[in-house]
C-alpha cells in the first residue's frame, strides 16, 4: 500500500526558474565574497563571468553524465573556479557558503502556493514525507525548508551533495528509502522533471511516480528520449495529487467529518 510521498525541492515544492538577472546578481555576490576572504579574482566582470560559467558547464557535464556529485570543497576550486588558480586553503573554507550563495541568487526561489496545504492533506491521511533533491550545496535546500517554515514537516531530507549521487541514479533513492525505513513498493515519488524524477523514481521501483510542470520542466528535458518512463499523473498543482491519491488508495483517506471532531491534530 501506498505510505509515503517523497518530494523533490526546486521546481516541486519550490518555485524556481533564472534569468539574465539573476545570474548578474550571482556573479556579482560570488566575486564581492572572493574579494572579502582576500581571493582577487584579477580580471574584468565579463572575464570572471565567462571563467565561472565555463567552469560549471565543465561540472554540470561530469556530473550528468555521470549521475554523481561532489561536494562543495571539490566543485568549486576544481571546476566553477578553476580558472583562477585560487589558493586552495583560502578557497576552501569558504566553498560551502559560496554554493548555497549560488543557489539563493542564480536561482529565484519561493514556496508554491499550495504546499502547506498539500503537506497538511497528506499528514492528515497518515502519509509519512520526505525530500530527494539534487543540490550542489550540503546545506541549501535544509536552509530553504526552515525559511519556508517547513523543516519539521520532513521526515527524511536526502541531498545529492551529501549521497553522492544524483538523480535519476537509483542509489539516490535507495538512500532514501533506507532512511525513511519503507520500501520502494510504497512511495510515490513527485518531482519536475522526466529526465531526473520520473525515471529515476521508476527505476528505483516507486510504487507511483507524479510530475508538477515547473518553469524549468521544458528545458531540463529537453534530452529526454521520447520513449522515455512516463509518469502516472502530470499536475499542475501540488493539491491536484490529493484526489487522485484518495481514488487509486482509499485506505489512507480519511474523510472530512474525521477531521472535524476534532480527531485530526493539524501539523503544522
Amino acid at each position: 500500500m501506498l505510505n509515503t510521498v517523497l518530494f523533490d525541492m526546486g521546481g516541486t515544492l519550490e518555485d524556481i526558474w533564472n534569468t539574465q538577472e539573476t545570474q548578474a546578481k550571482a556573479m556579482d555576490a560570488l566575486q564581492k565574497t572572493l574579494q572579502a576572504h582576500g581571493l582577487e579574482p584579477g580580471c574584468s566582470p565579463e572575464e570572471f563571468d565567462r571563467r565561472v560559467m565555463a567552469g560549471l558547464k565543465e561540472y554540470k557535464r561530469w556530473s550528468e553524465g555521470l549521475e554523481l556529485e561532489k561536494k562543495p570543497e571539490e566543485i568549486w576550486p576544481d571546476y566553477y573556479l578553476k580558472e583562477f588558480g585560487f589558493d586552495r586553503e583560502k578557497l576552501i573554507p569558504i566553498t560551502e557558503e559560496l554554493a548555497n550563495l549560488w543557489e539563493v541568487t542564480y536561482y529565484h526561489r519561493e514556496l508554491r502556493g499550495d504546499v502547506l496545504e498539500t503537506l497538511e492533506a497528506l499528514k492528515a491521511r497518515g502519509y509519512h514525507i520526505g525530500i530527494i533533491s539534487n543540490n550542489a550545496s550540503l546545506y541549501n535546500v535544509f536552509n530553504m525548508l526552515e525559511e519556508y517554515g517547513i523543516r519539521g514537516c520532513m521526515e527524511d531530507v536526502t541531498v545529492s551533495s551529501v549521497t553522492g549521487y544524483r538523480k535519476p541514479h537509483p542509489e539516490i533513492f535507495r538512500i532514501s528509502l533506507r532512511q525513511m525505513q519503507t520500501t520502494a513498493e510504497n512511495c510515490v515519488y513527485v518531482g519536475d522533471t522526466i529526465s531526473r524524477d520520473i525515471i529515476g523514481a521508476k527505476q528505483a521501483g516507486f510504487g507511483k511516480a507524479v510530475q508538477i510542470v515547473s518553469a524549468l520542466s521544458a528545458q531540463k528535458d529537453a534530452a529526454t528520449a521520447p520513449d522515455a518512463e512516463k509518469p502516472d499523473l502530470v499536475i499542475q498543482n501540488l493539491l491536484d495529487m490529493i484526489p487522485w491519491l484518495d481514488q487509486i488508495n482509499p485506505d489512507m483517506h480519511i474523510d472530512e467529518a474525521q477531521q472535524s471532531s476534532g480527531m485530526f491534530v493539524p501539523f503544522f
